[in-house]
């Protein structure tokens, strides 16, 4: 697939969540697997909603994750998130990820990107208005 777009790394924006790769987190090819990716990325996302909703949210869903380049271990990742959608009940926001490569001082390289839709619950884990 011919990836068109250019991607740029965010100076003027805070990470919501960096984090070094550890080799915990590896697979059996030596790069981090795609879940904790994906962990990470449910937890920024969570922040980032968090500031608009005090209350308990969920995730219900994630859009369309495709892994663009690998982790590695030592890599510094960071993940920037941005509100795209409030509703009634749930926030959708968007997460890039990006890592600095530890082995090449001050490369970046655009990891992925994704939406991730949270919902607002009660104590019962029915949906309940966003609170703001």
């Amino acid at each position: 697939m011919n990836d068109t777009k250019v991607y740029e790394y965010p100076k003027d924006k805070q990470p919501s969540i960096r984090t070094v790769m550890m080799p915990r987190d590896t697979n059996a090819v030596g790069t981090i697997f795609g879940g904790v990716i994906l962990s990470h990325i449910d937890l920024a996302a969570a922040t980032e909603a968090h500031l608009l909703h005090p209350g308990k949210l969920v995730t219900i869903s994630f859009d369309q994750v495709e892994f663009k380049q690998p982790v590695f271990v030592g890599d510094l990742v960071s993940f920037f998130t941005e509100t795209l959608r409030v509703g009634r009940t749930s926030i959708t926001v968007g997460v890039s990820v990006w890592a600095q490569r530890s082995r090449k001082r001050g490369e970046l390289v655009h990891v992925t990107e994704g939406r991730v839709t949270l919902v607002a619950v009660d104590e019962n884990l029915k949906p309940t208005p966003i609170v703001r």
